[in-house]
């Protein structure tokens, strides 16, 4: 059997690690038919969009996707291609794994760090909607405002509206305490600001509560989120399973990558009920375009979330072990993951990938 996943190579440093991905991937022995898509500013420059509709139609045919990282480009309609390909897809789950690898530099080595962010993809802040300052409808809605909740808005304001609803809450939630169950995971810790925002993140909080009823066998609490990102610094081995609305998972998730050594070790997955994107949290840098020598960790433990979701565990684990196991020895890693960044000893790219693939071997 063979799985039809579609390849989306991105840009700038993108298609180095597509590729170094791919190798991995294969090298599992799971067999994929990739359908390769163009994305991001090069093909913008061809056909004047960053996302032809061939890859949202690719994406929805095979369900899967794989995403190597894209420009987010200036001066169009895309607040950022991350975004726009998630609501399309309506990918309302971000799952973004935070997990200490021995051999990575942090300065939690003392602390076993291994925390699943489930963030809310399609509501709150980064749904967009938004009022630029001095036009017209945004004066309106300042006088609305007023008359409707008697807050004053100083005229040359502008206003982005944070919607969070009960069935976006309730489906990220329930997803949540799912993946808990499924991965043997023990607690689930709703993050929120509702002592402040009572109907937006106290709707969130109590929706988490609600359905926190309905598993009885995984434990959960909620965190306010500013006292969530001292938590998680101070003692983050006792937090295992954190669900937020969106903009709250961007910050935390985040966080949580510096606390097990950076973006470039931190993979990340959108789900929605009928496909998925797996994705490197982190960006294109295209000032090293063309020299291979970036990390490919972030993505190819993407790969490692794709392969768990196709159902293929232990081709995943595989991967994820060769991938431990190259970073523990210290020996064929790229320059950010030398002690020294000015190492001669560092590898490239595609030398890291073929590296993490004699370690599933042996």
């Amino acid at each position: 059997m063979a799985y039809e996943v579609t390849l989306i190579p991105g840009d700038g440093v993108g298609p180095e690690l597509a590729e170094a991905a791919r190798l991995c991937i294969e090298a599992t022995g799971v067999k994929i038919n990739w359908d390769v898509q163009e994305a991001g500013v090069d093909i913008m420059a061809k056909v004047g969009t960053p996302v032809p509709d061939s890859v949202i139609e690719s994406c929805r045919r095979t369900k899967v996707a794989l995403k190597a990282p894209i420009t987010t480009p200036v001066g169009t309609g895309f607040r950022s291609v991350n975004v726009y390909l998630r609501q399309a897809l309506d990918l309302y789950a971000c799952v973004r794994p935070c997990k200490q690898y021995e051999g990575v530099r942090t300065f939690f080595s003392n602390s076993k760090v291994d925390i699943v962010i489930v963030r809310e993809n399609t509501e709150d802040l980064y749904l967009g909607c938004e009022f630029e300052q001095g036009k017209p409808e945004t004066a309106e809605l300042i006088a609305d405002i007023k008359r409707l909740n008697n807050k004053t808005i100083r005229p040359d304001s502008g206003i982005s509206i944070k919607p969070i609803s009960i069935s976006g809450s309730k489906r990220i939630v329930k997803y949540a305490f799912e993946y808990a169950r499924k991965h043997g995971r023990k607690k689930v810790t709703a993050v929120h600001k509702a002592n402040i925002l009572k109907y937006s993140d106290g709707l969130f909080l109590e929706v988490s509560r609600e359905v926190a009823k309905e598993y009885t066998d995984i434990e959960f609490e909620d965190r306010i989120v500013d006292n969530m990102c001292m938590q998680l610094v101070q003692k983050p081995e006792l937090y295992d399973v954190l669900v937020l609305p969106n903009l709250y998972g961007d910050i935390i998730s985040d966080l949580g990558a510096g606390l097990v050594g950076g973006l470039g070790v931190a993979p990340g997955a959108n789900i929605g009920e009928s496909g998925a994107v797996f994705e490197a949290t982190h960006g294109s840098a295209p000032k090293y375009k063309g020299q291979w020598k970036m990390n490919p960790t972030a993505l190819i433990l993407s790969g490692v979330l794709m392969l768990e979701h196709l159902g293929e565990t232990e081709a995943a684990k595989r991967l994820d072990a060769g991938v431990a196991k190259v970073i523990k020895e210290g020996k064929d890693v790229t320059y950010d993951m030398k002690p020294h960044r000015d190492d001669p000893s560092a590898v490239g790219t595609l030398e890291m990938a073929k590296a993490i693939i004699r370690a599933m071997g042996a």
